[in-house]
């Protein structure tokens, strides 16, 4: 046994904890207060929790021997991750260990609401006969839209293919070819609610999905369709869903997850016609075994040296290396974040190319942050640095990396080019100093630092653009932080790069875009 101490905060599964009692002394601590967490933790060079306990900066700081920290389930919320990587701690999960609960829990879901069986139960509980009332509809031949395609949408639509259902499908990171493998029809969000009998959400929480379905997709939903959410609180704007059910847009609901969790102020407790579970998606006995299960292995394969399956973070890499790398691994992910949202969803193809003195490097780990940039703002923070590849594969997404040891401009330089059918976008980045840069967007030469918000707007190399633009922001109280125009020739087009303090809203954009000379206009959030 190796003299090393692992700290289980939350209760697992006992095969987790015997996983590691073979291999490292193990305490089992449930419930502790936050200040006797910071105080035991500096023992400790592990840290097992669920979603009890909250892995704060001040509880990170304290472990001055913790060298990983596992959550056994997928949401990592209650960890501070920055905080995390700044430290050098590895942070893992166990993202496919609740794939099969949560999509039986959703198929429960759906027929437990087609066939009113909450409500008979109550009913006949409390000495009622009541059959006519909750008389319910098959599924067999009906129609279900699945938002989101990943493992979990893919398995509620082999099962709701099993049910003779037709299965309508979104999810802008799938290839038709992958569509095609899984039977399934590719469609918008908006023809998924005007057509499909069943909805059900399967995305994670991010930006682009809060209020995925929200009023304006209620207003044009199939009159009489059924709703599911067993994914993530807010995706489905509780109130609208409300308002939709009292108004018979929606015929039922089941609803497994909420914004705010326990939700007994949310109006759907309100509604007989919604059903409602207490985030029990994970809730089966398999699903726990396997996500403590998952855990414990990762934690004695890193505590021994061995690669880790679920890094959230930092895949290890030797110290001679990473002195070198380190600055690039947030230009990487940054300029994939960047190139995604400059030419959108379904593209094909990513290629990776490193010029000059970098290209004798290992660059396979930054290849991997990129592919996280790419991926992560439509996937949510489940993406990390060793699933990104397995993500991309899975999604058709052809990725090539090159090497040149040829200097372009810059001593090492990164280029990103994204390819879909008719359109490439190229981002081209680099350190200077210790600062990351961008260089250059398609064929335009800038000098960017990157920022959290920014507006890339394409333009007619004219005078009164740039002004009437920094006007609009003026006017909506946005702060301009820095400015960058490229252009290839004088009088043809240009390129507009806005570094600014805050986000700007559709209508914001909207407004820019309207300005006579700009041919179009992005918003950028890194």
């Amino acid at each position: 046994m190796i003299n090393v101490k692992v700290l289980v905060s939350d209760p697992i599964s006992d095969k987790g904890v015997e996983i590691l009692k073979n291999e490292f002394d193990v305490d089992i601590a449930t419930g502790l207060e936050p200040s006797e967490l910071i105080k035991r933790i500096g023992n400790y060079e592990a840290l097992i929790v669920r979603s009890e306990t909250q892995v704060t900066k001040d509880v990170i700081n304290a472990g001055k021997k913790l060298k990983i920290i596992g959550r056994a389930g997928v949401g990592v919320d209650n960890i501070d991750v920055n905080t995390a990587t700044d430290k050098g701690i590895i942070v893992v999960n166990a993202p496919e260990g609740n794939t099969i609960s949560a999509a039986e829990h959703t198929i429960a879901m759906m027929m437990a609401m087609s066939r009113n069986i909450p409500q008979a139960n109550a009913s006949l509980k409390s000495k009622k006969w009541d059959r006519k009332k909750f008389m319910g509809v098959e599924v067999r031949d009906k129609i279900i839209g699945i938002i989101g395609l990943g493992r979990i949408g893919a398995e509620v639509a082999k099962r709701a293919q099993g049910m003779e259902m037709k299965v309508l499908a979104y999810d802008p990171f799938i290839s038709p070819e992958r569509a095609g493998d899984l039977g399934v029809e590719l469609t918008t969000v908006i023809d998924i609610v005007k057509r499909a009998d069943y909805i059900t959400v399967h995305t994670p929480l991010t930006k682009e999905t809060k209020d995925l379905i929200n009023t304006k997709e209620f207003a044009v939903m199939r009159r009489g369709s059924r709703v599911i959410n067993c994914a993530r609180g807010g995706i489905i704007n509780e109130e609208a869903l409300a308002n939709a059910v009292r108004e018979g847009i929606v015929s039922a609901a089941a609803i497994d997850v909420f914004i705010k969790e326990p939700p007994f102020d949310s109006p759907l407790l309100e509604l007989d016609r919604v059903i409602v579970t207490p985030h029990l998606g994970a809730s089966t006995e398999e699903a726990q075994v396997n996500v403590a299960v998952t855990v414990a292995e990762q934690v004695v394969n890193a505590l021994k040296g061995f690669p880790v399956k679920n890094a959230i973070n930092m895949p290890y890499i030797k110290a001679e290396a990473m002195q070198i790398l380190e600055p690039y691994f947030p230009l990487a992910e940054k300029m994939g974040k960047l190139c995604m949202q400059l030419i959108g969803t379904n593209y094909e193809k990513v290629e990776i190319s490193y010029c000059g003195e970098i290209s004798e490097q290992n660059v396979a780990p930054l290849t991997l942050a990129v592919l996280k940039g790419l991926l992560e703002p439509v996937l949510g923070a489940g993406v990390n640095y060793v699933n990104a590849p397995g993500i991309a594969k899975e999604r058709k997404i052809k990725v090539v990396e090159s090497k040149s040891k040829t200097i372009e401009g810059y001593s090492s330089q990164v280029t990103v080019k994204l390819s879909k059918k008719n359109e490439e976008k190229l981002v081209s980045g680099t350190i200077v100093g210790k600062e990351p840069r961008i260089v250059q967007i398609d064929n335009y030469r800038i000098d960017v630092l990157p920022s959290r918000y920014m507006v890339v707007a394409k333009h007619e190399d004219h005078p009164n653009i740039i002004g009437p633009c920094c006007m609009i922001l003026g006017r909506n109280n946005i702060n301009i932080a820095g400015m960058q125009v490229g252009r290839l020739n004088i009088g043809s087009e240009a390129i507009m790069v806005l570094n600014i303090d805050s986000d700007v809203g559709d209508e914001v954009l909207d407004e820019i875009k309207s300005v006579d000379g700009i041919i179009d206009a992005k918003r950028v959030v890194l």
